[in-house]
């Protein structure tokens, strides 16, 4: 396989991208797990389709931009996994094509060759989480672009004012994944150490990163939900823990044969001498660079699941390369990578399928949505769901904006506090849920502290299941 895609012809771009689609045509034609971070950002679109205002009127730490995404897929297809699915395939196809571009047409590496999108195609399935539009792969793509142009910079003698692009994109990747933010960081580092930017670029380029970031300000500004935007993103990404992932076997197994091909590329790049022009030295400690910075958005993310390492993919695959290219022996490069190339696929297939009878790695059973504690029947209302578990809502309807829970206890495990009663009420009155779900025991505090909605709610037959009274 390294062999073929070793050259350098247009054509081998259609024969990358229908090794994609052969690889995802398994999945087409079986069903997989539908997961709750994909319920979450299915019932973001839908409600903001409704007219509800992200943060004030639905309390959930999704970035804003991805939450723009999801509104315009429930505008078109509604809840649709494989829309999801077919979206984030674009997404896929992008990247690949684009790290291929950057790597060959801007000499990145000594020869040109299609392995740079081999690999990028091949860790991009390291789970099968990774294959749904999740706001890590969205925001990936604009640092990428960031990347490019920063690299377009570099190749000439000096550096213009196109620097703002590589502030901009990473504004924008911020804003489709908070966390991305970090990359800011990667930006300042890298003008400073491998370019010749003056103070004057720095500024531009820093303006272009705060953009986007202060527009989505003055926009929540003019909305009067400034103190909801701050509350229910810009402050949660430092403690709001949205699902508990405790397979952490699965992680580790994802990440195993492309962090470890990573590093051992890295470390080859030691016994080379100077085989590499100044250019590309330069290019590696950025990526290197852009590795650490990836390290950090670690303690930001909102849970641990495969799907939020993908902004590792492009230093993983730029270095994977050097590992490929050191190896001397064709043959040897040849199994090894077939090796890496089956163990990844086989580790994908299971997590989706279920090739193994019994087996949970790469199950991530913890994310999948589980069956509903309401009766089957019970389809199209409008629920409350106090607690982690979103599975009632995968036939229903949010009711109030509590669809996060870590962001929801600030009212509804405040009950002691006359305001948070006040706010709890004041949605019920609003959005008035057809059943509650209450998975944290809080509903008989709510309505001790609020008696007139204790008179419009019974309890049911299903424990801790309550129904609105006709």
């Amino acid at each position: 396989m390294l062999r073929f895609f070793q050259s350098y012809f247009s054509y081998l771009y259609v024969a990358l991208l229908g090794l994609l689609v052969l690889i995802r045509m398994p999945l087409l034609l079986n069903s997989f797990p539908l997961l709750t971070p994909e319920l979450n950002w299915m019932i973001v679109g839908e409600q903001i389709n409704q007219g509800d205002l992200l943060y004030r009127d639905i309390w959930d730490s999704v970035s804003p931009l991805s939450a723009l995404v999801y509104w315009g897929i429930d505008s078109l297809f509604g809840r649709s996994t494989t829309a999801l699915h077919a979206a984030a395939l674009l997404v896929s196809v992008f990247q690949i094509v684009y790290f291929n571009y950057l790597c060959n047409n801007r000499d990145l590496y000594p020869d040109r060759t299609f392995w740079p999108g081999l690999i990028y195609m091949l860790f991009m399935h390291i789970s099968y989480d990774c294959l749904t539009l999740s706001p890590v792969l969205m925001s990936t793509s604009f640092l990428l672009l960031a990347f490019g142009t920063l690299i377009r910079q570099m190749d000439r003698r000096g550096v213009t004012d196109e620097v703002f692009e590589v502030g901009f994109y990473i504004g924008i990747a911020a804003l489709f994944y908070l966390p991305s933010a970090l990359f800011i960081i990667w930006m300042m580092l890298s003008l400073l150490f491998y370019t010749g930017a003056s103070f004057r670029q720095y500024s531009l380029s820093f303006f272009g990163f705060l953009f986007p970031v202060a527009a989505t300000v003055l926009f929540y500004y003019l909305y009067d939900s400034l103190d909801d935007f701050n509350r229910n993103l810009l402050a949660s990404v430092f403690r709001v823990r949205q699902y508990s992932l405790s397979d952490f076997q699965s992680l580790l197994a994802s990440l195993l044969i492309p962090l470890g091909l990573g590093i051992l590329g890295f470390l080859s790049l030691f016994n080379r001498g100077n085989r590499y022009v100044n250019f590309q030295q330069r290019i590696q400690q950025i990526m290197a660079l852009w590795f650490v910075i990836a390290v950090l958005t670690i303690g930001l993310m909102p849970f641990l699941a495969p799907m939020f390492f993908l902004s590792f993919v492009p230093p993983m695959a730029y270095f994977t390369y050097f590992y490929f290219e050191g190896i001397r022996r064709v043959w040897l490069a040849e199994l090894t990578f077939l090796i890496a190339f089956v163990l990844v696929l086989l580790l994908f297939y299971q997590g989706a399928l279920g090739l193994i009878p019994g087996a949970e790695l790469g199950r991530l059973s913890s994310l999948q949505v589980q069956p509903s504690p309401l009766p089957g029947d019970i389809r199209n209302r409008h629920v409350l769901i106090i607690g982690e578990d979103l599975s009632a809502y995968r036939y229903n309807r949010l009711a109030t904006p509590y669809l996060n829970w870590d962001l929801a206890k600030y009212d509804l495990k405040n009950l002691d506090n006359y305001e948070a009663v006040i706010n709890v009420f004041d949605h019920f009155r609003k959005d008035p849920p057809d059943y509650i779900v209450d998975r944290e025991k809080v509903v008989e505090k709510l309505f001790q502290r609020a008696p007139a909605l204790a008179s419009q709610y019974e309890p049911t037959s299903v424990a801790d299941v309550y129904k609105r009274k006709n």
